[in-house]
């Protein structure tokens, strides 16, 4: 993690996201998505290459997927094995581990993958690997269920790193993938947010406005301060927080109003609407203190991350980038918060890999209830 008042530079970084016509491919039934605010329009044309025409439709076709997904996801039950979009969000895969559920599939609009190895499957093998000690977990960065392969992939700096973990762990070598990578992931501590606030010297960024029975307050990240420590504009008090093994936090802030507010690009004010999690290969926007709004695509949900701090599980990993000062910021798809900023690698000026901590986590950790519009 940054030591507080201190920068980043290079390639590696610290921890810190509809009205249009929705293709055949994901036409499940769903509501229709209220009209996305122009600066997250503007946003998703400059970080995806997309032409506001293009903004609209994605948007549009992510609401109806992310109906189709928690749908089928309970239809599916034990034989489901993870969903995702494809490139430009206009098709939906849904994968199974029984061949009878194709059909099923195709009725909510998305396309039958059929895979050897269950989401459950899957992710107790995930579970080894957060199980195993510091020391095997030593020469990796991350790892990841990934639904697209059906397998579980570790990154690590060496294939004999990664492989040195899985034995560890007592892993499947059938369902482990092993990718040397580069990434090395630290917690993001230093200086501004969705808005900024400040610990002491350090600053950090405010993720959602959420109640305790009628306590108003926010999230963030947990490595931004620990329970007991003072905030200041707005001023608050840390009275839950959790890092490593998470990267949440609960600051309680008296007398301040609450808002169903995230800062966007240019000032503009996003509404949050809910918190329905965005399928992997959706977009997803982020506000932070330190270079404001930034769009993405959710690449993995549920990844463990080690930080030098120690292990961080149930992430989501996107190629949002992200600097020191943006952590605990907000990530939103579309009107849906999404998570807290929690880490990354690399930096907004040669592009990165940034994880957040998803908002029903901590929400149902400390009882709060998210301030929607």
């Amino acid at each position: 993690m940054l030591r507080r008042g201190t920068l980043l530079t290079g390639a590696a970084t610290v921890a810190l996201y509809l009205v249009a016509t929705v293709a055949p491919a994901v036409a499940a039934s769903a509501p229709p998505a209220p009209q996305p605010p122009a600066a997250m329009l503007d946003a998703l044309q400059r970080d995806l290459g997309l032409t506001a025409e293009q903004a609209v439709q994605r948007l549009a076709n992510e609401h109806r997927a992310a109906a189709s997904e928690a749908a089928l996801t309970q239809e599916l039950g034990a034989e489901y094995a993870g969903a995702w979009l494809n490139g430009d969000a206009s098709q939906l895969s849904v994968a199974t581990t029984d061949a009878t559920d194709a059909g099923a599939i195709r009725a909510k609009g998305a396309q039958p993958v059929i895979v050897g190895r269950s989401l459950a499957n899957l992710e107790a093998v995930k579970a080894k690997l957060d199980g195993a000690s510091a020391e095997a977990k030593a020469g990796a960065s991350l790892w990841y269920v990934d639904v697209t392969t059906n397998s579980v992939v570790i990154l690590a700096g060496s294939q004999a790193a990664g492989e040195a973990l899985a034995a560890a762990a007592g892993a499947d070598k059938g369902v482990v993938k092993v990718v040397p990578s580069t990434e090395q992931p630290q917690a993001f501590i230093n200086i501004i947010g969705g808005n900024a606030y400040y610990i002491g010297s350090s600053r950090c960024s405010i993720g959602f406005s959420a109640r305790r029975g009628s306590a108003p307050g926010f999230v963030t990240a947990g490595h931004c301060g620990r329970a007991g420590a003072t905030t200041s504009s707005p001023s608050g008090t840390f009275y839950g927080s959790s890092f490593p093994g998470n990267d949440y936090a609960w600051v309680s802030t008296p007398g301040h109003t609450v808002t169903p507010y995230v800062r966007g690009s240019g000032g503009a004010n996003v509404t949050v609407r809910g918190s329905t999690q965005a399928s992997v290969g959706a977009s997803i926007c982020r506000s932070g203190s330190t270079t404001g709004w930034r769009c993405g695509v959710i690449q993995q949900h549920n990844a463990s991350v080690r930080y030098s701090q120690g292990t961080v599980s149930g992430l989501t990993r996107t190629s949002a980038c992200a600097q020191p000062g943006d952590s605990g910021g907000s990530f939103i798809s579309g009107s849906q918060a999404q998570g807290v900023t929690s880490g990354g690698s690399g930096n907004c000026s040669v592009g990165g890999t940034t994880y957040h901590q998803p908002v029903n986590e901590i929400l149902s950790a400390y009882g709060l209830t998210l301030v929607t519009g």
